[in-house]
């Protein structure tokens, strides 16, 4: 139904007009379509449209020559949202699409410490997110128009002027993470028997299609009904014969199909190709691919693959990185402050090992003791360390979630993650909420607590733990990430002596905000056979097993090195 009803625009008299949407990926299409130039005083839209969690709605985003508007949503979590939205004076129908956007689904920037205002002449590329503008600039005053112009432009009206094809021809291939990323990816697309395709080219407009048993999906640009297609397939295959076809065209697709995270395969890909991926995408795609009949193995590749596309493709972390010459600050990614709030000192270099081993480059350490002192083991690590560290000793009489805002106190990152004493973070652990944040809008993000290790048993289990890579109503307290400045606008932790993670989700949800929980690599939840506030037992956990291990699940997203594929899970 979706691509049946597509888009659709109905002008009418007195530049009024209707936008019929399939979905809100549609909508989000039309934002870098040449329709959007269309001045318009009157918009109704209309789509289906399904509660992100229920009772969720957001609100349009502020806009100029605005008259009236009305937000019309189903009365149960999912049906048909109709939004009609009058102005004073005309505006580009991508104005005032935009703004309705917010009223159905997060569109928040990644917080920064310093970021570019960026415009586009003429149309705007499709890898750009809904902030950026278009259409003509106004006159410089005080301050420049715009920091980062694509097309052509003088220096003195932008702060630096980038070529609007330079993310063909210059070498950096981008996509908008907000529109093309895993959202709703489900463990079920990573089986043996999940659906493959491959991508074929062809000469004739339009150049590239992927052929699938239900027909052919067209577009370079992939379209919304294209992007929810492949986050439900296995694997597409990439013949040699895409070295017949322009290079930057290939890769452009090729980075949008793996931010879906269907697996890449291809072992034969045209050096003019590879040079424009990413080298950490450009290796997993055409590198070796998993054992079929190992869905974990398959899992990690994809969670691998996406993280790569995005992390080296992303619009809002790319586009800065090119803007650096003119703006030097502007290559810097925000900072984030892990937090680790312990009472058992003599149990953390493990766990501070691990987060001196993140990938993430801007993290900095936080150690709150308990009603403890540091031990010399902990004074030590800290004073060799390379990264900062700062350790706060707390009174014993201070509940558990005033301490935690102590320590959270002492940190000055832009973002804020909890890390639990005894969990096991894999190197990439941080990386991935900082993405999962930047894709999602939400205000929280997590992950699930499938991994779960039996301490008395020396066993990992994997169970099911709600969805993941989709909005949530929970994720593991010790893998939440949150702004400095969202943790404070709702009010901070909560004063209680235990449950602080939901304390602090429950305040979030409250206050309009979303929780996401992306993908469960790179975290194991451990329980030991005393200790924890919540204690089902552990049949409650083995009862759950889909898969089990002896030790840690044998896979390099969880910081553990195995070459013996003997070691892949048991199924239960």
């Amino acid at each position: 139904m979706v691509r049946a009803i597509g888009l659709r625009i109905i002008r009418l008299p007195r530049r009024r007009a209707v936008v019929v949407a399939g979905s809100i990926g549609y909508l989000r299409d039309l934002l870098v379509a040449p329709e959007a130039a269309t001045p318009v005083r009157a918009v109704r839209i209309m789509l289906p449209w399904k509660a992100i969690r229920p009772g969720w709605s957001g609100a349009i985003n502020p806009l100029p020559r605005l008259r009236r508007h009305r937000v019309s949503l189903p009365l149960r979590r999912e049906g048909i949202a109709t939004i009609t939205m009058r102005l004073h004076a005309p505006l580009p129908l991508r104005d005032v699409v935009a703004s309705a956007l917010q009223a159905l689904t997060p569109v928040r920037r990644l917080p920064m410490p310093a970021s570019p205002d960026v415009a586009a002449v003429g149309l705007l590329p499709g890898y750009l997110p809904a902030t950026a503008r278009t259409g003509t600039l106004p006159r410089p005053d005080e301050i420049r128009p715009t920091d980062v112009l694509l097309g052509p432009g003088e220096p003195s009206s932008a702060g630096a002027v980038l070529d609007a094809d330079q993310t063909r021809a210059g070498g950096a291939v981008l996509l908008d993470a907000v529109r093309v990323n895993p959202w709703g990816r489900a463990r079920a697309a990573h089986l043996e028997d999940a659906m493959r395709v491959r991508l074929e080219l062809s000469t004739a407009p339009p150049r590239s299609s992927l052929l699938v048993r239900s027909g052919r999906l067209d577009g370079i640009g992939l379209d919304s009904a294209t992007v929810e297609m492949l986050r439900r397939i296995h694997s597409v295959s990439v013949p040699p014969a895409v070295a017949d076809f322009p290079p930057a065209e290939v890769a452009a697709l090729l980075v949008q199909i793996a931010a879906t995270g269907a697996v890449l395969a291809a072992p034969s890909l045209p050096p003019a190709v590879t040079e424009l991926l990413a080298p950490e995408l450009a290796a997993v795609v055409t590198g070796p691919q998993p054992p079929p009949d190992d869905p974990v193995a398959v899992e990690e590749h994809s969670v691998r693959q996406r993280r790569a596309a995005l992390r080296g493709h992303a619009a809002g972390l790319v586009l800065p990185r090119l803007a650096a010459p003119s703006f030097p600050m502007l290559a810097t990614l925000p900072t984030v402050s892990a937090v680790l709030m312990t009472r058992r000192p003599a149990r953390v270099v493990p766990v501070l090992d691990a987060l001196a081993a993140q990938t993430y480059q801007d993290l900095e350490i936080i150690v709150g003791l308990h009603g403890c002192a540091a031990p010399p083991a902990l004074t030590e690590w800290a004073a060799t360390a390379t990264r900062p560290v700062s350790i706060v000793e707390i009174p014993p009489d201070v509940d558990f979630g005033t301490a935690l805002g102590l320590a959270t106190a002492r940190a000055s990152g832009t973002l804020v993650t909890k890390v639990d004493d005894d969990d096991t973070y894999g190197p990439e652990h941080v990386w991935d909420l900082v993405l999962a944040r930047h894709y999602s809008g939400a205000t929280l993000v997590g992950k699930g607590a499938e991994f779960v290790h039996l301490e008395e048993r020396d066993l990992t289990i994997r169970r099911a733990a709600g969805a993941a890579e989709s909005y949530a109503e929970l994720v593991a307290g010790g893998t939440i990430l949150v702004g400095r400045g969202d943790l404070e606008a709702v009010g901070g932790w909560r004063p209680v002596p235990r449950s602080v993670d939901l304390g602090l989700i429950t305040r979030v949800k409250a206050a309009g905000g979303l929780v996401y929980r992306t993908h469960p690599f790179g975290y194991v939840y451990h329980r030991r056979a005393s200790g924890h506030t919540w204690d089902p037992g552990e049949a409650y956990f083995l009862d759950a097993a889909t898969a089990r291990w002896p030790g840690l699940p044998p896979y390099a997203e969880f910081g553990v090195q195995h070459t013996d594929m003997s070691a892949s899970p048991s199924l239960t």
